[in-house]
C-alpha cells in the first residue's frame, strides 16, 4: 500500500493510521491525511482523501479510550441507525474509527431558521433516545460533582469566592430524582460542534460521553444552545416529546439546565488550570454574551485559548448561580 499520503500523520502514530486505513479500504493508492484542527477530547482527528471521497481517521488511543469503554458500542448503534455517520472502521480497545466525513455547512443556513433547526433537534433527539439501550455508566449529577471538585482544588479562584455555588450544587443533587428506570439512551453532549448539517440533515458526532441517561440531560443541553428565546424553547420542546412537559418534568428540566451549566463552565475552566495562566481569582463578574462576541471580534480573547475558555466558563458560572439564560457554546469551543 502507498502510505506516502500519511507524511500529514505524526510518525508515532503513523503505523496505527497506516493499519486503519488498511483494513478499512484495503489496497489504496493516491489518498492524503490532513489534520482536523479545533477541539478539546484530546483525540487526534484527520481527513483522509482517497479516490475522490472524504473520510474521517479519528484516533483516541487506548488510554483515552478507557474514560467511557462504552462509547464505541453507542456509536456503532448511532450509525447503524443513520443518526451519526457511516463507519469503515472501528477499533475499540484502541480508539481508532474511520467514518465518513460529512461536509458540514453553517447551522445558521438552515432551513426555516432558528425555528426549522430547533424543529429538526428536537426530532433528532428522540430517534437518538429511541435507540436501542446504551451502556449505563455514571450517575450524572455524580459527574458534575466531580468536575466541580476539581474547580475548587484547582487554585483557580480564592477560597470562599465558590461557596455559593457548591452549596446550590449540593441542593440541587438533594432534590434531582435519580429514576434509571426512566434513563434512555443520551449522547450527552448536544452542542454545536457535535451536530453537522450537510445542507440536507443532521449528523450527530463524538460519542465519547454516550451513555443510558435521564432523558432531560440531552434536552438540557439542546435548549441552552438551539432554542435561545422561550418561544423556540417551547417548539425544541414540542417536537422531540410530542406534547408540553408536566409541571414535574418542567421543575427537573431546571435542574437538569443548572447542572449543565456548571458542567460545561467546569470543563471550561479545566484549560486555564492546565495553563494557570490564573491563579486566586476574587472576581466572578462574567461578561455578557454580547461582550464575549466582541471580544472576539476585536481580538481582545482568542477562540480555543485558555483565556476565551475560561471568560465563557465564568458566563456558565453566572448562569448557574442566576438561573438567567447560559451563554451557549459557539461553535469554537467545546469539540
Amino acid at each position: 500500500m502507498d502510505d506516502s499520503g500519511l507524511i500529514g500523520i505524526p510518525e508515532v502514530q503513523r503505523e496505527m493510521a497506516r493499519a486503519a486505513v488498511a483494513a478499512a479500504f484495503g489496497s489504496a493508492s493516491n489518498y492524503t491525511a490532513s489534520p482536523v484542527l479545533g477541539g478539546v477530547s484530546g483525540a487526534f482527528v484527520y481527513r483522509v482523501d482517497i479516490a475522490g471521497h472524504r473520510y474521517v481517521l479519528r484516533m483516541e488511543g487506548a488510554e483515552n479510550s478507557l474514560r467511557n469503554p462504552h462509547q464505541y458500542a453507542a456509536m456503532k448503534i448511532a450509525a447503524a441507525a443513520g443518526i451519526a455517520p457511516r463507519l469503515h472502521y472501528i477499533d475499540e480497545v484502541a480508539g481508532i474509527v474511520v467514518m465518513d466525513f460529512v461536509e458540514d455547512r453553517r447551522l445558521e443556513t438552515y432551513p426555516g431558521g432558528p425555528r426549522g433547526l430547533a424543529v429538526a433537534v428536537g426530532e433528532l433527539l428522540a430517534k437518538v433516545q429511541c435507540l436501542p439501550s446504551f451502556q449505563r455508566v455514571i450517575e450524572y449529577p455524580d459527574v458534575v460533582e466531580r468536575l466541580w471538585g476539581k474547580v475548587c482544588k484547582s487554585g483557580l479562584f480564592a477560597d470562599g469566592v465558590l461557596d455559593a455555588h457548591s452549596e446550590k450544587l449540593k441542593r440541587i443533587s438533594g432534590t434531582y430524582s435519580r429514576d434509571s428506570g426512566q434513563f434512555v439512551a443520551g449522547h450527552n453532549d448536544v452542542l454545536p460542534r457535535n451536530l453537522l448539517f450537510d445542507g440536507d440533515r443532521l449528523w450527530l458526532i463524538d460519542w465519547e460521553g454516550a451513555s443510558l441517561n435521564d432523558p432531560l440531560i440531552d434536552v438540557g443541553t439542546a435548549l441552552d444552545n438551539f432554542a435561545p428565546a422561550p418561544e423556540l424553547e417551547k417548539v425544541l420542546i414540542q417536537a422531540w416529546y410530542q406534547r408540553p412537559l408536566a409541571a414535574h418534568d418542567h421543575a427537573r428540566l431546571q435542574l437538569v439546565r443548572a447542572l449543565n451549566r456548571l458542567g460545561y463552565a467546569s470543563i471550561l475552566f479545566r484549560a486555564a488550570a492546565r495553563a494557570r495562566c490564573i491563579k486566586l481569582d476574587r472576581d466572578l463578574s462574567a461578561l455578557s454574551p454580547a461582550a464575549f462576541e466582541n471580544a472576539i471580534r476585536d481580538g481582545w480573547l482568542k477562540p480555543e485559548t485558555p483565556e476565551a475558555s475560561y471568560a465563557l466558563g465564568k458566563m456558565f458560572l453566572d448562569s448557574f448561580l442566576s438561573g438567567g439564560a447560559a451563554p451557549g457554546l459557539p461553535p469554537l469551543f467545546m469539540r
